[in-house]
């Protein structure tokens, strides 16, 4: 496959105007200008020419529950939280997420290829996220990356749950008490595992604590549910405290303390801001907090959150997030190259660059843009999408140019 003209955002560089894309074996084989790029396409082989419209890597949503929480599905189609136990580390995403969701053809219908999806925040460990392509019947096809995260959650979800049931977390202080007890047996069961491993004795696993290694060789993060400050800075403190590897999710107050937080290092995934201030900890949610973290030097991808609001509207949270101060650039980058980065995953998807997946999204304009449209995505150089050619015709003609 060829894809030709347009303005190429490869998120690896400059910018490619009229340039060329050739796909071979669902990688990028060549990217460049005319001049650069051979183009010779064989007989039968698929050419995509683009007018004016913006083509650039396939955008990711960096953490939702897409399948694991159907829509219109009611407690039948919810598998997001197993709120029985607060400490369920061994819990697969894969396990639960139906690609039959109605909310991946949405993804693909937005230019969204790839997503992070994982159990919610009931407990104070949730389980193990995965990283996945928004196209397919069976999950297994799907993977990129699993497990990719642990997901862990602070403040009022753990507590509102399990007071309710009578019994711990009922307080913040119980939540981090919780936490490390758990993170202390995962060090002791590596260092145990590893010693017998050295003395060449047989090791009986334990299926609770395995999937914990993966975490404590920093090999994956922890998945922080974070909203208020000093539920960021319990986090914080616990990861230091074991040396792992995190993600800040939410980090709806991550603005009051931008500062600090560029000094501490771990990336933050903001959102949903599209969504309602339902509970205490998010009154002082807003659009603004992606640019004011990402200003300060803070690693920064934005999330809808999904279902909390729609996976299609994360290109057009992004340009919220710019007209709140965001630059421009920086708000392609947190849906594309950032996100692949904080998941773990840059090595495939994020940026167009020789020898990267061919995740594409082809649009009319900029997708940040509310009147923007999808005409071609892309996923492993397969077209999974395309606008009714009657209607692509109608936006090269009339739609804003970016």
């Amino acid at each position: 496959m060829y894809i030709i003209g347009g303005i190429i955002k490869t998120m690896a560089g400059a910018d490619i105007k009229d340039g060329c894309i050739h796909i071979a074996d669902g990688k990028i084989e060549a990217i460049g200008s005319r001049d650069e790029v051979e183009f010779c396409p064989v007989d039968g082989e698929e050419v995509i020419e683009v007018r004016d419209g913006i083509i650039m890597p396939g955008i990711i949503e960096a953490h939702c529950h897409m399948g694991i929480t159907e829509e219109k599905k009611g407690m039948e189609g919810d598998d997001c939280n197993e709120t029985v136990d607060p400490i369920t580390p061994c819990l697969r995403a894969i396990d639960a997420i139906n690609t039959m969701d109605a909310a991946f053809d949405d993804a693909v219908r937005a230019g969204i290829t790839s997503a992070m999806i994982g159990p919610g925040s009931s407990n104070v460990v949730g389980g193990q996220f995965a990283f996945i392509k928004t196209k397919g019947r069976r999950v297994d096809d799907l993977v990129v990356k699993a497990p990719a995260a642990m997901k862990v959650a602070f403040g009022e979800n753990p507590k509102v749950n399990y007071s309710g049931q009578g019994k711990s977390p009922s307080t913040r202080m119980a939540i981090a008490a919780m936490l490390r007890q758990e993170l202390t047996k995962a060090v002791q069961y590596g260092e145990k595992k590893k010693g017998a491993k050295d003395r060449g004795e047989t090791f009986e696993e334990d299926f609770a604590m395995e999937c914990w290694l993966p975490v404590v060789r920093r090999e994956i993060p922890l998945k922080a549910h974070v909203h208020r400050v000093d539920d960021i800075f319990t986090a914080v403190r616990i990861a230091k405290e074991f040396q792992l590897k995190m993600t800040l999710d939410h980090c709806s107050e991550g603005h009051l303390i931008a500062e600090e937080l560029a000094a501490e290092g771990f990336p933050a995934i903001v959102g949903p801001d599209l969504a309602s201030r339902s509970k205490i900890e998010v009154q002082n949610m807003a659009f603004k907090t992606v640019g004011v973290l990402n200003k300060s030097g803070v690693v920064t991808a934005i999330t809808t959150d999904h279902p909390v609001s729609l996976i299609q509207s994360l290109p057009l949270c992004a340009g919220l997030a710019v007209k709140s101060g965001l630059d421009l650039e920086e708000g392609y980058k947190a849906i594309t190259i950032s996100p692949a980065r904080i998941c773990g995953v840059a090595d495939r998807v994020g940026s167009l660059e020789v020898g990267k997946d061919a995740d594409i999204a082809i649009f009319d304009g900029n997708p940040m843009e509310v009147f923007t449209r999808t005409l071609y995505t892309i996923i492993d150089g397969k077209v999974v999408y395309k606008l009714d050619s009657l209607i692509q015709e109608r936006s090269a003609k009339y739609s804003p140019q970016s």
